[in-house]
């Protein structure tokens, strides 16, 4: 990793660069695959899965009989683990349920609002390098505690054109019945449209790639809605010397072995602590499976110096996190100032894989800065905010002149007019 010492603001836009491709670099070619999977359907999603995924499946669907099997070959103990974890993110997103909001806005004029569930979602979840059935707890349960009637997910096979038996665990524990055998752009694509197989949605949901990500956002140009643009994984840590350099190294790891266009970043304002949690890096990361992954996100990746507080509280909030860890003397001015990152974990026993898994908060979380803009995935994104009014006799009385007023102004004389005719009646009927 490289380091920093107290970098100017001037630098600071290419010190906190992500390190992926543009969405223009990959625009053109979402749109081809759009284009296709449009006209030819299932016959596209099989091309592109030859071509990309080196598998050639006649059908997308995911038998009962293999998720049976699957059942069976996933561990007591991982099952049990997927439990805790489905519970404590039921109670967090359960508890996200608002009630309807009503008010008189003036005497016989009475507003309100509800919470409609979106009909038709579709989840996308990566298999490729990791398979993230958790990602399944994150988008599946709040879906069905919104009330979603169909939902459907896509996840890519192995060269075999198996699904991971985790992953098919927890879509039938979760209740998902359609799940397609359909990765990358492709996946996105089937969703957006529809095919012959693969049921056209309202919004997709779910991480992934650079590629995917490009073909969310494409997606909306066919009507599709999306939870956010969330791409390759990224932390920030902001730790101190009250920190544990070894707990620090392992949550920068954790992010890094994700893929190697992930991005982790550590400010501090100990140079003595940034060097403790260098050589911790060097060290665990020689003992990782997925070490060539993270050394190549770790090219990536910066150590930043900040001697002074605010400044270091300022480049958190331009850079944006997707994660951010706060591990400091001084914590609570960072987590009371802090207005840009998906996801806050608090306090040397607060790591983030916690979020990723377990602790109940979601880990579909908006990245490369797009946390200025998005909240992550939560029980309001599954649903829509329907507002309601009813006007009675008296209420379109007192209101109606106003409305007649701004109607005029504004030279639309129909709407003037669906006021005029209705208080004309009433006056008649005096």
């Amino acid at each position: 990793m490289k380091k920093y010492n107290n970098p100017h603001r001037a630098e600071w836009p290419e010190l906190l660069k992500r390190p992926t491709a543009s969405y223009e670099e990959i625009e053109g070619l979402a749109l081809d695959i759009f284009g296709e999977v449009k006209n030819s359907g299932d016959t596209a999603v099989r091309k592109f899965g030859r071509q990309f995924d080196g598998i050639d499946l006649q059908d997308f669907g995911v038998s009962e009989a293999e998720i049976k099997v699957a059942e069976t070959q996933v561990s007591d103990d991982l099952k049990q683990a997927v439990e805790v974890a489905k519970g404590n993110i039921e109670k967090f997103h359960r508890e996200q349920k608002t009630q309807r909001v009503e008010v008189e806005t003036m005497p016989g004029v009475l507003c309100w609002q509800e919470k409609r569930p979106i009909e038709k979602v579709g989840l996308y979840i990566p298999g490729g390098t990791a398979p993230l059935f958790s990602t399944i707890l994150m988008l599946a349960v709040p879906a069905k505690i919104a009330g979603c009637k169909d939902i459907v997910l896509c996840t890519p096979p192995n060269k075999e054109g198996n699904v991971h038996p985790a992953i098919l665990y927890t879509a039938q524990l979760c209740g998902i019945e359609k799940v397609f055998k359909v990765g990358g752009v492709q996946a996105v694509a089937a969703m957006a449209l529809g095919t012959e197989t693969i049921p056209k949605v309202y919004k997709i949901f779910g991480p992934g790639n650079q590629y995917v990500t490009v073909a969310k956002q494409v997606s909306m140009r066919f009507g599709t809605a999306i939870d956010m643009p969330a791409g390759p994984s990224e932390l920030l840590v902001v730790a101190d010397d009250t920190a544990k350099a070894s707990f620090v190294a392992s949550d920068l790891l954790s992010q890094a072995e994700h893929g190697p266009d992930s991005q982790v970043i550590l400010v501090s304002r100990s140079k003595q602590f940034i060097d403790k949690v260098d050589g911790e890096i060097r060290l665990q990361m020689a003992q990782l499976p997925r070490k060539e992954i993270a050394k190549k996100a770790m090219a990536n990746s910066r150590l930043i110096f900040m001697e002074d507080a605010q400044k270091a509280l300022e480049l958190v909030n331009e850079y944006g996190p997707e994660h951010l860890i706060i591990c400091t003397a001084n914590e609570a001015f960072f987590v009371e100032n802090v207005s840009n990152a998906g996801s806050v974990f608090i306090g040397n026993y607060t790591p983030e894989s916690a979020g990723d898994y377990a602790s109940g908060t979601n880990h579909t979380l908006p990245t490369n800065g797009y946390a200025k803009q998005y909240s992550g995935v939560n029980l309001d994104s599954f649903m829509k905010s329907v507002t309601f009014q009813k006007i009675s006799e008296a209420g379109i009385k007192q209101l109606g002149p106003s409305i007649e007023i701004m109607a005029e102004a504004e030279q639309l004389q129909a709407h003037k007019n669906a006021v005029t005719l209705r208080l004309k009646e009433l006056d008649n009927g005096r």
